[in-house]
């Protein structure tokens, strides 16, 4: 759970709104709140004050949420500031702006405080990532609540009942018994339907974590009437966008257009014509479960875009290393005048090598996006994993040389000749392997030794050691993203991306750290090839 202590600061142009939501952050146990009632107001405050997260509507006068986000993600002081944007936005391509402008999760309404508490715990996740115009994190979707059924529909528990779709949930509010059972009877076979026979009992539904889908609200009841039970919803965001139906037998025009100011979806007199209530009604819970889908919707374009940009930055992060070889590579040349012609061949053979490296792993960001979404299909062919960590090692041996390190490689090969192959994919062999050996040259201290050794066993087993042991706090998460301990501009990606790599060849990644040694060991496996191609 998220950190209660944390300052959180709420915007919305509307006071009810944003006493209600500082509520729900009271029930999840947060103290420390602040409002503003425009983003103009929450921009001084934030200059004030220090604040940990900013929940902001989107659609308000003046400057907008999304304007707001923007303002706060080019303010060097802020732009690392989670925010969380609230809405009922339903164009698909102003929700895209706001992924594209750092938004750290999108809440849609109605929400209850469970869903509010699960985009808060994901915003306010550690913020381990560099501050960028896309640092959003991972969001959850949001839970369905499961409406309660009235009792009249209930069947008897003891029969068995058959799991069945979750139905859409209509709420009927009348205060006379004989209406509630009509409607009640009218649509008990198609949805849930719950009940309420005063406006009080109604708003307390709808404003639960388990509120309808639709509202039947008749307006004339003793103590708080339709009218003042629809006013009411719209200030509370579990019940704000619930579609209402006036069912009254009122009939003047007055009463019809203060219902649809308060934002009544349709009007519907009495006596119930029920082949003109049920299509309405059929109408409208469409359009409910179509925004039900919003949620889903938008955490899927939400986490493809931070999927593109975790694939950049590993992208990013793995061609350092060899890029660093080949600038090693071309000082050595340029401040060694003894090198013969055959010295100076070999070392440009090594650098172009190296660059072609560099371009497939460019080209890896794809396979990488496939793999973390599940849809990599890796075409195993023979790779000759003793080449590639030697051109590793090489290269290790020319970026590091300033440290003093000693790169070994005890390559098995058993008479000298007979190359030894895994099944697997050669580019994601090299990514994975340079990236281990990277990590393991920069953690390991000045003139120590690095050794890579392959074991003659099947699977195939690499082993890499260094001394440093990594730190105690890190050893349970050590293959997670983001993690990362003391290292000057480490992203806690070579490992994760080392992980993913292992394990998309049909391979195992594991690690072993000694304190009395003070060594840590990474062990890689890989299916060995054996003539044939195949699982």
């Amino acid at each position: 759970m998220f950190n209660k202590q944390a300052a959180f600061l709420v915007v919305d142009d509307l006071e009810a709104m944003r006493q209600v939501t500082a509520s729900q952050l009271r029930t999840l146990g947060v103290s420390n709140i602040v409002t503003a009632n425009s983003a103009a107001e929450a921009l001084r405050l934030l200059r004030k004050q220090k604040v940990d997260i900013v929940l902001s509507d989107w659609n308000m006068p003046g400057m907008t949420g999304l304007e707001l986000l923007r303002t706060i993600r080019a303010d060097t002081g802020l732009a690392r500031l989670p925010f969380v944007m609230v809405t009922a936005e339903a164009d698909r391509g102003r929700v895209a702006e706001a992924i594209a402008s750092g938004v750290s999760g999108l809440l849609v309404k109605p929400y209850t405080a469970e869903s509010l508490g699960a985009r808060i715990e994901k915003a306010l996740a550690p913020q381990l990532r560099p501050a960028t115009p896309q640092q959003e994190q991972p969001l959850a979707v949001a839970p369905v609540p499961i409406p309660v059924a009235a009792p009249d529909a209930v069947a008897d528990p003891a029969t068995p009942v058959a799991e069945e779709p979750i139905r859409s949930t209509i709420l009927v509010v009348d205060d006379a018994p004989a209406n509630l059972h009509l409607l009640l009877n009218m649509f008990k076979d198609a949805y849930r339907v719950r009940v309420a026979q005063s406006g009080e009992k109604a708003l307390e539904i709808c404003q639960s974590d388990n509120p309808p889908d639709l509202v039947l609200l008749d307006i004339m009841m003793p103590g708080m009437d339709g009218f003042e039970v629809a006013r009411r919803m719209r200030e509370h965001p579990s019940s704000e966008i619930i579609p209402v139906i006036f069912v009254t037998a009122m009939t003047g025009n007055d009463a019809r257009l203060k219902g649809l100011e308060l934002g009544a979806v349709d009007f519907v007199t009495k006596p119930i014509d029920p082949e003109v209530l049920k299509p309405r009604v059929r109408n409208f819970l469409r359009y409910v479960e179509l925004h039900k889908q919003l949620q889903a919707s938008y955490d899927g374009m939400f986490e493809t875009a931070r999927l593109r940009e975790d694939v950049e930055r590993i992208t990013r992060h793995d061609i350092k290393g060899p890029l660093a070889g080949v600038i090693g590579l071309v000082q050595s040349m340029t401040d060694d005048d003894t090198l013969n012609r055959k010295q100076q061949l070999e070392k440009l053979r090594m650098i172009e090598e190296t660059a072609l490296q560099v371009l497939n792993m460019i080209n890896l960001s794809a396979e990488l996006i496939k793999i973390e979404t599940g849809s990599f299909k890796l075409d195993p062919q023979p790779v000759q994993i003793g080449d590639i960590l030697r051109r590793i090692v090489k290269m290790s041996r020319a970026s590091f040389a300033e440290k003093r390190i000693t790169v070994a490689a005890d390559i098995y090969e058993p008479d000298g000749r007979t190359v030894v192959q895994v099944l697997g994919d050669a580019m994601l062999c090299y990514s994975m392997f340079q990236n281990l050996i990277k990590n393991a040259c920069e953690a390991a201290p000045e003139n120590s030794r690095v050794t890579i050794a392959m074991a003659d066993e099947t699977p195939l087993r690499i082993v890499i050691q260094n001394k440093g042991a990594v730190p105690a706090e890190i050893r349970e998460r050590f293959f997670d993203k983001f993690v990362t301990h003391n290292k000057q501009g480490g992203t806690g990606l070579g490992t994760y991306s080392a992980k993913l790599l292992a394990e998309a060849q049909y391979g195992t990644i594991a690690l072993k750290v000694s304190d009395q040694e003070n060594q840590t060991t990474i062990t890689v496996t890989l299916p060995r090839y054996s003539g044939t191609i195949g699982r």
